[in-house]
């Protein structure tokens, strides 16, 4: 079983950063792609961003392209999300996910983990 734990979130202005991280256990990762989605009220949840863990390409949705960075620190078992230039519309519950395999795909019903969200509010 893989148990993901993010953490970072938190409330910022307009044009600020924010940090947030997602702690795996349970499998090793090397064969796995991880990935940010998020998910604002009354809305679907949307990809954010993918990478393979075992140093892959990034994919990144058109919205948070330029702004917005992955990484993983394998020492660590930790993903990464780096949100530079917080906009309003960035605001939503973001979630880590994994799922088997080398491909990265947008559509959240193809990952296979979850971790349990982390707020991100952006106040104008």
């Amino acid at each position: 079983q893989v148990q993901l734990v993010e953490s970072g979130g938190g409330l910022v202005q307009v044009g600020g950063s924010l940090r947030l991280s997602c702690a795996a256990s349970g499998r090793t990762f090397s064969r796995y792609t991880m990935g940010w989605f998020r998910q604002a009220p009354g809305k679907e949840r949307d990809f954010v961003a993918g990478i393979s863990w075992s140093g892959g390409g990034t994919h990144y949705a058109e919205s948070v392209q330029g702004r917005f960075t992955i990484c993983t620190d394998n020492a660590k078992n930790t993903m990464y999300l780096q949100m530079n230039s917080l906009k309003p519309e960035d605001t939503a519950v973001y979630y880590c996910a994994a799922r088997q395999g080398m491909v990265v795909t947008t559509f959240y019903a193809t990952w296979d983990y979850w971790g349990q969200g982390t707020q991100v509010t952006v106040s104008s």
